[in-house]
């Protein structure tokens, strides 16, 4: 937890609060590439990108 609280730090103090928006979207995707890798929906999802 110490990355997330520095960078929440980060965030507060430049005052970039649009950056968080960004990478919750980011991880949100690596995290749907990651679990559907080698399963039926592979073909489907990189169609979409």
């Amino acid at each position: 937890m110490g990355f997330f609280s520095e960078f929440w730090m980060f965030v507060k103090a430049r005052k970039k609060i649009w950056i968080v928006p960004i990478v919750i979207l980011l991880l949100l995707l690596g995290t749907l590439l990651f679990l559907t890798e080698g399963s039926v929906l592979t073909p489907l999802i990189y169609t979409m990108f």
